[in-house]
């Protein structure tokens, strides 16, 4: 169904850089399990070592799925948008790139409940 405006459409986005007190949303996708469907929608400070972010926040949030034992993170394949990453765990969010609503997506070789055999 159509639907005509009566005055201009002005949308203001609130969910800006801005909007977030010095912190930015970072959605992290572990690739190939039946647990997680979405990304994570995470909201976190961009001077965070990625380390770090991984340690206290993707991990916890992965405990879920009997697999997350499993996962070494040297062994992990990261990708940022649709390009490969390799992140740098002694260095910052900011520093590896990583800006407001990046999405990061990750495989664990071998451990991962859509394809057992992969």
């Amino acid at each position: 169904m159509a639907l005509t405006s009566t005055k201009p459409y002005v949308g203001v986005p609130r969910d800006t850089v801005a909007n977030f007190n010095g912190k930015q949303i970072v959605y992290t996708y572990w690739e190939q399990h039946l647990l997680f469907s979405t990304p994570y929608l995470t909201v976190v400070e961009p001077g965070m070592r990625f380390g770090d972010y991984w340690e206290n926040v993707v991990k916890p949030l992965m405990q879920a799925d009997p697999d997350a034992a499993g996962v070494n993170l040297a062994e992990v394949k990261w990708t940022m948008g649709k390009q490969d990453f390799t992140p740098n765990i002694s260095a910052t969010l900011a520093e590896n790139g990583i800006v407001h609503k990046a999405q990061l997506c990750f495989r664990t070789p071998g451990v991962n409940t859509l394809l057992a055999a992969a």
